[in-house]
């Protein structure tokens, strides 16, 4: 068996920051609606407006968060958001031990803190080829996304520990820590200096972003597959809880346990992605995902049939592992064939396929409401088939291997 590759170490200072980051992200989004209900007493409805709050910043600043990559340093930018988010969390400790903590309070900070998310999710993708070789480029986009799945898959456990345990203090001041640790991470980084860029319009700079995404032959399908696949997940998981309830017959512990094969799925995933991309052509790794997501979509589907708990644990496994070999390939594909001064504002328009989300669950609200949880499941199914199809039919998928990386002197179409 091969060694794993040797990545820089200024690049291991980002990975680290990363796993901060994101620890602290995870396990404050996990505490900030069990304080809101335990300890300001809020109501279902109330928390639902915590919850718009604590993802609106997505919608609202991926772009301008892009534009800012373009501008001024990376680095820079990603230490200033995790010290935004720390401040803002130190915030909610202050006001708890003071008795002075409401919901509208806890909404507005835990929105500070959720921008500090937005902006490094758009930098750090930015970052990284001035920090690595091209050669290393899925190994690093493989160990970024081990440590965001390790925090997606523990964070959330922590925090709720840390809440029922010690208190909202305790979970609150040790996310601030974590966003403090990144902070110092990010500090130590040496990041080459860019070209500056020319001072424009926003609005010239965001449509030459959007251009050359949109008229890519590679990185349209790529976005339209993403939007896909987003709006069936979103659908299928709008559901699957009272659907395992009621039909799988699982308890609470039950159902926490079919939902945790996701993030085994992911960190599999992503421990293997670098190994999988040297065996196999790079256009398949690429349609590996799609293909993968919608097997698990029709596995659970077939539980309406076969009501089965281990069926639906397949499924979440597969929707883990391998959409993680999709993000790991197609965000090397991204990086590789974006000019860097483009980098940021390409990263932001791929955020911004995350708006497929709402509109997942709520058509899981709708058919659900309409029909039932069982019907949804077919249709996610169709949906994971239309995504796998626009995949399969792009040139992505005939890539044998990584492209070669492009320069400032390729430009968009506007």
């Amino acid at each position: 068996m091969s060694n794993p590759p040797r990545l820089p170490k200024t690049f291991n200072r980002l990975a680290w920051s990363n796993l901060a980051a994101q620890s602290a992200e995870q396990i404050a989004l996990a505490a900030a609606p069990i304080v809101a209900v335990l300890t300001l007493g809020v109501a279902e409805g109330q928390t639902g407006l915590l919850q718009t709050a604590l993802t609106l910043p997505f919608v609202l600043f991926a772009i301008p968060a892009g534009l800012l990559a373009d501008r001024i340093s990376r680095r820079s930018l990603m230490a200033g958001a995790e010290a935004l988010r720390a401040v803002a969390l130190a915030t909610i400790v202050l006001l708890l031990a003071l008795g002075a903590l409401n919901l509208p309070l806890l909404a507005l900070l835990g929105f500070a803190a959720v921008c500090g998310t937005v902006v490094y999710s758009v930098a750090a993708p930015a970052l990284v080829p001035s920090l690595v070789s091209a050669e290393l480029l899925p190994a690093a986009n493989a160990r970024i996304e081990l440590a965001r799945t390790i925090a997606f898959a523990s964070g959330p456990a922590l925090g709720g520990a840390l809440v029922g345990w010690w208190g909202a203090s305790p979970a609150f001041g040790f996310a601030a820590a974590l966003s403090a640790i990144a902070v110092v991470l990010l500090s130590g980084i040496y990041e080459p200096a860019r070209a500056p860029a020319p001072r424009r319009h926003p609005f010239q700079d965001i449509r030459e972003g959007a251009a050359f995404v949109f008229h890519h032959p590679l990185l349209r399908p790529v976005f339209v597959t993403q939007f896909i696949f987003n709006t069936g997940w979103f659908l299928q998981i709008a559901v699957f809880v009272p659907y395992a309830v009621r039909h799988l017959g699982l308890t609470a512990a039950g159902v926490g346990a079919v939902l945790a094969m996701y993030g085994v799925g992911m960190v599999i995933g992503a421990l293997f992605a670098t190994r999988v991309m040297k065996r196999i052509a790079f256009g398949t790794v690429v349609g590996l995902g799609p293909v993968t997501g919608f097997v698990a979509a029709a596995v659970m589907a077939l539980t309406v049939l076969v009501p089965s708990p281990w069926l639906a644990g397949l499924s979440f496994f597969l929707l883990g592992v391998g959409p993680i070999l999709w993000v790991i390939s197609t965000t090397t594909l991204r990086q590789s064939v974006t000019p860097p001064r483009l980098l940021g504002r390409v990263s932001a328009i791929n955020i911004m396929s995350y708006g497929a989300r709402p509109l997942g669950s709520a058509l899981g609200a709708i058919v659900g409401g309409l029909y039932s949880a069982e019907a949804c499941l077919y249709l996610a199914a169709a949906v994971f088939a239309v995504q796998a199809l626009i995949i399969w039919h792009s040139p992505a998928v005939a890539l044998d291997r990584q492209p070669a990386m492009v320069g400032d002197e390729v430009t968009a179409r506007c």
